[in-house]
């Protein structure tokens, strides 16, 4: 549900509407299943669900699209186009320019989820309400690819073909489409909002700052593990241009092997990644008092 404003005055109830509702059938789902029909089918298609939509908002709308630290063949940026818009975080090319202005004014004032407002604030609440309109400038880069300028036009008609549409239809095999749109549909959809916003309120709350001390941004196993190793967050905000964000070998980041295995067999390139003795000067000088 995030949309590339700055936060206004105005209450943006279409979001708070969207958001209730889809919490409500997600529990719905729980209940569902619990209740009336359960099906080890739909439970496994939905995660099969959260894993892919997880992976194309972590490794694409993020890495790839956002902070470009790698490049990608057409069928993968099409597999993150998609099952990202699956996601119902908004179009590629909002999601970036947010989380572009996000990188350039942490903790101030034009930070969308600044923290400084408040841990509920940065998880939730700035969602509540609209302001400015898609800051273009910020994606120009991403704006001259016409595949994401179609997946941006046609975001909310891919949004419920992929999300709710293409689940249910897949479990016509085992006669549980109801099941599969509230569990893969719903339900996972609202986990992976759950696990989003705790990339903007968990992620620059809970954890160290090894790298730089800066900025809110912090990094906690935790937080990985809720986010697909997002929560390395203090390392990405010293290194955004890095396609790791657990640098280090044993760091939970699923997202990072993803990315690596795509490029062991050729559909991604380009890997960019910090120089070392950079990373040391970086926790060297985060270590020092004052």
């Amino acid at each position: 549900m995030q949309d590339s404003k700055a936060v206004g005055s105005r209450v943006y109830w279409e979001n708070i509407i969207v958001l209730a509702l889809t919490h409500l059938l997600g529990l719905a789902g729980v209940a569902y299943a619990a209740f009336v029909t359960f099906s080890w089918w739909t439970v496994g298609i939905a995660v099969l669900w959260l894993i892919l939509c997880g992976l194309s908002t972590t490794g694409g709308y993020h890495r790839l699209f956002a902070h470009r630290t790698y490049h990608a063949t057409k069928i993968v940026r099409l597999f993150y186009l998609l099952f990202g818009a699956a996601s119902g975080q908004g179009s590629a090319l909002n999601w970036s320019a947010d989380h572009r202005v996000h990188h350039a004014h942490t903790d101030e004032e034009e930070d969308p989820h600044n923290i400084r407002k408040g841990f509920w604030w940065a998880h939730l609440g700035w969602l509540f309400y609209r302001g400015r309109k898609l800051d273009e400038g910020s994606v120009r880069d991403l704006a001259a690819d016409p595949m994401i300028r179609f997946q941006h036009r046609y975001y909310l008609l891919l949004a419920a073909i992929f999300g709710f549409v293409l689940p249910g239809l897949i479990a016509l095999a085992w006669s549980d489409a109801i099941g599969a749109i509230l569990l893969a549909g719903f339900l996972r959809l609202s986990v992976q909002y759950q696990a989003t916003f705790c990339v903007n309120s968990v992620a620059h709350t809970v954890g160290r700052r090894p790298y730089s001390r800066e900025t809110s941004a912090r990094d906690s196993f935790i937080g990985a593990i809720l986010t697909m190793g997002e929560g390395y967050h203090n390392f990405h905000h010293r290194f955004p241009g890095d396609y790791r964000n657990g640098a280090k070998p044993g760091q939970f980041d699923p997202t990072k092997w993803w990315i690596w295995v795509l490029s062991r067999i050729g559909l991604v390139w380009g890997l960019k990644r910090t120089p070392k003795e950079k990373i040391q000067e970086a926790r060297r000088l985060a270590s020092q008092p004052g």
